[in-house]
């Protein structure tokens, strides 16, 4: 399992969504959606170029030949991760689907905007339908993302205070600490009987889109 890859930019074949790194002479081929190659790009990176890439590693019965997708931040792999549990999402549909951020395609979820869903390519109002069903209520933590500056988000923790868990994770999101405290305060009290973190970043994302019960 490849998880993690540091080298040198090979070859680019930005058309095709695809990069070669060279790592202490050994090429690796890797998939890249389209937001991770527009990082790239606005980047200047170019061949000869030093990076770090997050690795999806995908091999199946199917398709015995491993797929690499290649992200620069884990959060962006760990959503393509929730984005492919989707029927009729595989992994290469969903990396040439990932043309928006990650914040844009999560709050689309969130909110049930199966109209923003089908401008991604390969993605039809009926996969859009099934991305709904499937991933609404657990991609909050994604939606509330600040990741025009490609902020890392923690993973929460099922221990310890669940309110100090969501400012942190909400500071690490971008939010300054007294508006993210803010944020908890009211959510947590709009929330009974509160089971873990999860349940109150889903609050929060609520309150922050003004939505409804």
């Amino acid at each position: 399992m490849i998880n993690y890859l540091k080298g040198i930019i090979r070859r680019i074949y930005k058309d095709e969504g695809r990069v070669v790194i060279d790592v202490k002479g050994v090429g690796y081929e890797l998939l890249l959606p389209y937001f991770v190659m527009r990082s790239l790009e606005e980047e200047e990176r170019s061949e000869g170029d030093e990076v770090e890439m997050e690795i999806y590693f995908h091999v199946s019965e199917r398709q015995p030949r491993p797929v690499l997708v290649g992200f620069r931040k884990e959060y962006e792999r760990t959503f393509f991760e929730k984005l492919i549990q989707v029927e009729d999402v595989g992994v290469s549909t969903a990396a040439r689907a990932l043309v928006f951020s990650i914040s844009t395609i999560a709050r689309a979820i969130e909110d049930g905007d199966t109209g923003l869903l089908v401008r991604m390519p390969g993605i039809g109002k009926r996969t859009a339908d099934k991305m709904v069903a499937t991933l609404r209520g657990k991609v909050a933590e994604w939606a509330l993302l600040k990741d025009e500056g490609y902020t890392t988000v923690p993973a929460v923790t099922a221990h310890g205070d669940v309110e100090e868990e969501v400012v942190s994770v909400l500071v690490n999101l971008g939010h300054r600490r007294a508006d993210a405290r803010q944020k908890v305060e009211e959510a947590a009290k709009a929330v009974s009987n509160l089971r873990d973190a999860q349940e109150l970043l889903r609050e929060v994302f609520r309150l922050e889109r003004g939505l409804s019960e």
